[in-house]
């Protein structure tokens, strides 16, 4: 595969990867706030079908075209630039992951308590808030990475 189709294949993932996470954050911050269950349910659901369809493929793709445009570049994972992106990428995965278990378990305790019609129980609260939590860092990481992708020849020459 060529240098420039990997480099758009690697930077479409970027896009969708980083605008994706900032769009369902806002969706499931907003929804939260209206205090309607069934909005909350619906986005909740629709927050763990979007991380599914879009964000786990791209967690994928990144990598891998990240490593093949290394290997054209010959740039090695010694050098700074490559290192701390890995790094951040490594760190802000860290905090995916419980993000993931934690908006399946969301979703799962809204849809329940609205089919039940019960309120929602103070655990989908502290879900939510760790959740939130755990995005702070990746957000950062995931601002540190694009900084370093974008900005690496002029940060280490």
């Amino acid at each position: 595969m060529t240098y420039l189709t990997l480099k758009l294949i690697h930077i479409l993932s970027a896009i969708v990867l980083f605008g994706l996470g900032s769009g369902t954050v806002f969706y499931k911050v907003m929804a939260d706030k209206t205090g309607d269950h069934a909005a909350i349910a619906v986005t909740s659901k629709h927050v763990v079908l979007a991380d599914w369809w879009f964000t786990t493929p791209t967690v994928i793709i990144q990598p891998l075209t990240g490593v093949l445009l290394a290997e054209q570049l010959s740039a090695s994972f010694g050098e700074g630039w490559l290192w701390w992106t890995v790094l951040l990428y490594l760190l802000t995965g860290l905090c995916w992951l419980p993000v993931v278990v934690l908006q399946i378990r969301m979703r799962d305790i809204a849809a329940d308590s609205l089919a039940q019609g019960r309120p929602l129980p103070s655990i989908y609260h502290y879900y939510a808030k760790i959740w939130l939590w755990l995005g702070v860092p990746a957000f950062f990481g995931m601002i540190g990475i694009t900084t370093l992708m974008v900005f690496h020849n002029s940060l280490w020459s």
